[in-house]
């Protein structure tokens, strides 16, 4: 297991925001954060506190990634020619986990990070066990062959509460995926809203 899945709910009532659109969110039947003192009120955030929180939020949704390997996509989504919150969103879409989320292949992303991690997943025909290997435009995604039978699997492949985004082609008779392009912030089904430019503006002034 994961050391952060344990946290996954925690994360929710941190951000008063059920981030990944799950049924069972703790938000949906309370909307205050956790512990003893989640019930007091809240006070106005600073620009930097709704920054931070933005920040939060991103990497809470794509299975909260260290800070470290954050910061290093922010990097090199700098780098790129074009937005570069478009362009982090674009690199964070392409990480295997997140493409295996987005398949319906598992029900969480958390999932997604340790089905890639037990080797349960071939790109272009090859064993990947890295979540956050960047996959390309065309790449092909399958679940080998012993893992299709795993009941996590067949059920997360009928999850009515997300659908499959049109930047993937997916066959879940087959398991297998097609990433075809490189969304942008409009093309992600986020079940709220995320906002990238404020990660931005938080890693200019930080």
């Amino acid at each position: 297991m994961t050391k952060r899945t344990a946290a996954k709910y925690k994360i929710d009532r941190r951000m008063g925001e059920n981030i990944w659109g799950r049924p069972k969110s703790p938000v949906n039947r309370r909307e205050y954060g956790p512990g003893q003192h989640g019930q007091r009120r809240k006070g106005k955030l600073s620009d930097f506190g709704i920054q931070l929180r933005a920040k939060q939020k991103l990497k809470g949704y794509y299975g909260d990634v260290t800070e470290k390997q954050f910061r290093r996509i922010y990097a090199e989504a700098e780098r790129v020619k074009g937005d570069t919150g478009e362009n982090l969103i674009g690199l964070l879409e392409r990480r295997l986990d997140a493409v295996v989320y987005r398949a319906k292949f598992v029900p969480t992303v958390f999932a997604a990070r340790q089905f890639v991690n037990h080797g349960h997943v071939t790109v272009n025909g090859k064993r990947v066990n890295i979540p956050s290997y960047r996959v390309k435009e065309g790449d092909v995604i399958e679940v080998r062959q012993k893992s299709k039978q795993m009941e996590m699997v067949m059920v997360a492949s009928q999850l009515p509460e997300r659908d499959v985004p049109d930047y993937m082609e997916v066959d879940h008779s087959k398991m297998v995926a097609t990433f075809v392009r490189t969304p942008g912030l409009g093309d992600v089904p986020y079940p709220v809203n995320m906002e990238p430019n404020l990660v931005v503006e938080f890693y200019a002034k930080n």
